[in-house]
């Protein structure tokens, strides 16, 4: 075992996953090296998730089986989400924690490192109230890179009422990151050869509220682009309904670095859910919105997400959700049931609806879905896409188009010579409900 080293395990979601590198980058700058084996570092660390139940388990569940084999001279450290809420129980169900880090100082992990080291045994807390994500990150990029992709954090914390939601007891309310910062890490990462930057914050559309920047996000798509021209690919995920503006798509539509896909969580469709949600409730605005942005985008792809079983969800309420996907007809969606999140303002409403009645909405609509989904993949045959190849297998080019978002998309599997790590085009010769089989058009040597 060599006392600088650490092994990490990062739990939850991308914007985790920034967090998590952000903390390795730190380590390594002061000479700590990244091993394969827990039982080769120095220092053990888990990146916790600790949005729903089932996240805080597996967290619980990752520290025990770190801390039961942690040997004399190791040190076992919890960080992120779960322990900026659940400190003491983290403690109490995992007796071998020494130390615990939030969400909101995680560029502090040299100082608690070095705190274990030299304090005498016991556990330490180092949950700071106030968040300075963006002015104090010891010049650590805030990126997760996978591949020719890359995750670039643009803002933490959120400041949206959503009573289902944990995330602002969890990461305070939004704090935005400054955007010259932000530009000169995309200029970074396209010198490196990145293909595809993909932004992300718990609320994109949210950016640059707290700089008193007006329209922030657009405002900064702009200064990513002029930063970094020759980035091929630039993502947005993450825009809350109400807040994408006219410049906004007009940006999108006239900005070549700029995908035509947008991630727009909407949550539900009937207007009485939505307000026991505490979440937009103007459907007309959904419904203009979208015919918006396909006038200035008709090649748009756009992703969605709802939650199905919210308390007081009718038959009739649910009905009128299946209603919206067939007219709106989403390229993408993703479903969630409920989880009862104590602490939240929907606490209490409860968690009525049995888990067999959201199992079978959530079945139905996905059906639903895969009928869409699959029409839309067909109209898509005959047509070139661009796409970003990530892999060969058995001589097969497996990659993403514009269309689809890493790990939570389809993919495009295309016959034919292709780099990895490069664009190439395909031309599109089958349609499957998430995917595409295609052939890579030779390019010219």
């Amino acid at each position: 075992m060599n006392d600088k080293s650490f092994y990490l395990v990062s739990l939850g979601c991308a914007k985790n996953t920034v967090d998590s590198e952000s903390m390795a980058s730190l380590l390594m700058q002061a000479g700590y090296q990244p091993v394969e084996k827990p039982s080769q570092a120095g220092i053990l660390i888990v990146n916790t998730c600790g949005f729903i139940k089932p996240a805080r388990d597996e967290s619980i569940s990752e520290l025990r089986k770190l801390a039961h084999k942690k040997r004399r001279g190791q040190f076992l450290i919890a960080a992120g989400c779960l322990t900026e809420r659940y400190r003491e129980e983290v403690v109490a169900q995992v007796p071998g924690v020494d130390g615990i880090i939030g969400t909101r100082r995680w560029m502090d992990i040299l100082d608690v490192v070095q705190q274990l080291r030299t304090q005498p045994p016991r556990t330490l807390y180092h949950l700071p109230d106030a968040p300075t994500v963006g002015t104090d990150e010891h010049g650590v990029l805030r990126v997760s890179r996978q591949g020719p992709s890359a995750y670039l954090k643009i803002a933490d914390g959120c400041r949206r009422p959503c009573a289902y939601c944990s995330i602002p007891l969890i990461k305070g309310t939004a704090v935005s990151r400054p955007p010259e910062i932000i530009a000169r890490e995309a200029r970074l990462l396209q010198d490196s050869g990145l293909q595809e930057l993909i932004l992300i914050a718990q609320d994109t559309t949210d950016y640059g509220h707290d700089l008193g920047l007006q329209d922030g996000l657009a405002t900064l798509i702009e200064q990513i682009t002029h930063a970094a021209p020759a980035l091929p690919w630039l993502r947005i995920l993450y825009a809350y309904p109400g807040y994408v503006t006219d410049r906004l798509i007009e940006l999108m539509a006239n900005t070549p670095q700029v995908l035509h896909y947008l991630d727009m969580p909407l949550q539900h469709a009937h207007p009485e859910t939505l307000k026991r949600m505490r979440r937009p409730a103007n459907v007309d605005w959904v419904f203009k919105t979208v015919e918006n942005m396909r006038a200035a985008m008709p090649d748009l792809a756009l992703r969605t997400t709802f939650i199905i079983g919210y308390p007081g969800e009718t038959e009739e309420e649910f009905q009128t959700l299946l209603d919206f996907i067939q007219e709106i007809k989403f390229d993408r969606v993703g479903v969630f049931p409920f989880s009862f999140e104590p602490g939240t303002t929907s606490e209490l409403l409860g968690d009525p609806i049995p888990t067999e009645v959201k199992e079978e909405r959530i079945a139905r609509l996905m059906h639903l879905q895969e009928t869409i989904s699959l029409s839309r993949n067909q109209t898509l045959v005959g047509k070139t896409l661009p796409v970003l190849v990530e892999g060969i297998q058995n001589g097969v080019a497996v990659g993403r188009s514009y269309r689809d978002a890493p790990e939570i998309d389809g993919m495009v599997f295309a016959e034919g010579d292709a780099q990895i790590g490069k664009i190439v085009p395909v031309m599109v010769t089958g349609a499957l409900v998430h995917d595409l089989t295609g052939s890579v058009i030779p390019q010219p040597a």
